[in-house]
């Protein structure tokens, strides 16, 4: 999962999915996406968000999250992309468009890139955050965030990626409820946005979020 490598919460645990250079050692070990539309095989690793698996929540995330139509010009992202399960299924859901896979781990950022590579997913652009040109505007975000940097880092990370959707934009999210899920929402709409409830299944909340507004000048 990703932070803006400026953020001064950012976490430094080596061990921990959300550092840069996780201090574990590699173990890879490939595992199975099975989605109603998209089915693939990808590679996971130690030190990398999801390791052996595709989490529950994000599982609930790419079925229930829904998709507009994005062609040619649209620009999709995965914040916080891990090994890539979100990234590829949005590539070979939206092949016309670019993804977006970002995270500040350079282990994750290794085996999605590798993941890419193998499944063929020439539209995903894999990127630590400090290397998305600034000029770019994302038609869909989407995110299983790191809940547990905490809420002053977490409300910092994404305002700066909410930041950079489209007018007629939208993200989704999937936070679990005794994480936090309702109270996120909540700070979201005290923001300008307009957030619906997609889906809920074993406290997982998928939150679809149009911008409205994302005010820097709100109250955190």
């Amino acid at each position: 999962m990703a932070l803006p490598p400026s953020n001064p919460a950012e976490p430094a645990s080596g061990g921990h999915y959300f550092a840069s250079d996780p201090q574990v050692p590699s173990a890879p070990q490939r595992v199975r996406v099975h989605l109603d539309d998209v089915q693939f095989d990808m590679d996971t690793d130690r030190g990398v968000f999801s390791h052996g698996r595709v989490d529950a929540g994000t599982e609930l995330l790419l079925r229930k999250g829904g998709m507009t139509h994005c062609g040619s010009g649209d620009h999709l992202l995965d914040l916080g992309c891990g090994a890539g399960v979100i990234a590829m299924t949005l590539a070979l859901r939206a092949p016309q468009a670019t993804v977006w896979a970002v995270d500040i781990n350079e282990r994750a950022q290794a085996v999605c890139r590798g993941n890419a590579r193998r499944l063929g997913c020439a539209n995903v652009t894999v990127a630590d955050p400090s290397d998305v040109p600034d000029e770019v505007r994302f038609t869909e975000i989407w995110s299983n965030p790191p809940i547990r940097i905490g809420k002053p880092a977490l409300h910092a990370l994404l305002d700066h990626w909410l930041g950079r959707l489209m007018p007629h934009g939208r993200a989704v999210l999937v936070v679990h409820k005794h994480l936090g899920a309702d109270s996120l929402a909540a700070w979201l709409m005290g923001r300008g946005a307009t957030v619906t409830r997609l889906a809920s299944s074993k406290g997982y909340r998928v939150l679809e979020l149009q911008p409205g507004r994302i005010d820097d000048d709100a109250t955190a």
